[in-house]
């Protein structure tokens, strides 16, 4: 179950997962996300497939897992902007843009960003049409009525609420990131 109440079934095993994916995806979702992150089975799932994987992705913090499957080491890439600096604990360098394409690493970073993140993975597995007629399909033409997508935008007062809400969450993947990334410094 997701937090916000969506139910996420999988569909095969890992065990049973191809070796051959065209797109090894990792959504995020912070708690998930942190949890994911020393689960043995989940890490060394993904960083098998991502050995041979065409397209290893991810979006917002799932970028925290492909990380500590070691799967961003030596690469740019981002992630929401409240764990986006871990990225650098676990090998990373961590950027800004909503959407990072390294060689054959994609990372998106918060949330929206998922729906660039995903136009520009359809560019690359059909045509820069593909993309295009989603967008005009799901009338994706951003105008925020508000600029506080960010931390240098957002009021001081919606911001300070934010990391109120999220201290604990955002300390367990802080402590995580930097217990993972020593073990490949070592």
């Amino acid at each position: 179950m997701t937090e916000v109440g969506l139910s996420v079934i999988p569909s095969t095993p890992f065990v049973g997962c191809t070796t051959s994916l065209d797109v090894l995806f990792v959504p995020g979702g912070l708690d998930g996300s942190v949890m994911m992150m020393e689960d043995q089975e989940v890490i060394e799932c993904l960083a098998d497939r991502g050995k041979t994987a065409r397209y290893v992705t991810s979006d917002c913090t799932g970028a925290l897992v492909l990380g500590a499957a070691g799967l961003l080491r030596g690469y740019r890439a981002t992630g929401h902007w409240y764990i986006r600096d871990l990225l650098s604990l676990l090998g990373a360098t961590p950027v800004n843009p909503h959407v990072v394409h390294d060689r054959n690493r994609i990372t998106g970073g918060g949330v929206t960003a998922g729906l660039d993140f995903g136009l520009t993975l359809a560019s690359l597995l059909r045509s820069r049409e593909e993309p295009e007629w989603i967008q005009l399909v799901i009338e994706y033409a951003p105008a925020p009525p508000f600029n506080a997508g960010l931390p240098d935008t957002a009021p001081r007062a919606v911001y300070e609420r934010l990391m109120r809400a999220r201290p604990p969450a955002i300390s367990a993947a802080r402590e995580k990131a930097a217990r993972i990334g020593a073990k490949f410094r070592s």
